[in-house]
C-alpha cells in the first residue's frame, strides 16, 4: 500500500494510524476477520478454505488471530453465531 501511495512504508504506517486510528496491520486483520465471520455464518466452507479466501497463511492463522481478535475460535464462533 505504502508504494502505491508513493510513500515509505514508515511514513505511510504513521499516516495510516493517524487516519484511521490504528495501524495497517490491526486493520487489516480486522477486514480478514470480518470476512471470515461472514463466510462462517453464509457458506459451509470448512476453516481452512474460509482462511485461504481471507488470506491467512493457515488454518492455524486463522484460528490464532480470531482467537486474539475475537476470544473464540472459529469453529465454536460458527456454532455459537449460526441460525439452527
Amino acid at each position: 500500500m505504502a508504494r502505491v501511495a508513493g510513500l515509505s512504508s514508515r511514513h505511510f504506517g504513521r499516516a495510516f494510524t493517524l487516519e484511521v486510528g490504528e495501524t495497517p496491520h490491526r486493520w487489516l486483520m480486522q477486514k480478514r476477520i470480518e470476512r471470515a465471520k461472514d463466510l462462517l455464518l453464509n457458506s459451509d466452507l470448512d476453516c481452512m478454505s474460509i482462511a485461504d479466501k481471507c488470506g491467512f497463511a493457515s488454518q492455524s492463522h486463522l484460528t490464532v488471530a480470531m482467537k486474539n481478535q475475537v476470544g473464540i475460535t472459529p469453529s465454536r464462533w460458527r456454532q455459537l453465531n449460526r441460525p439452527n
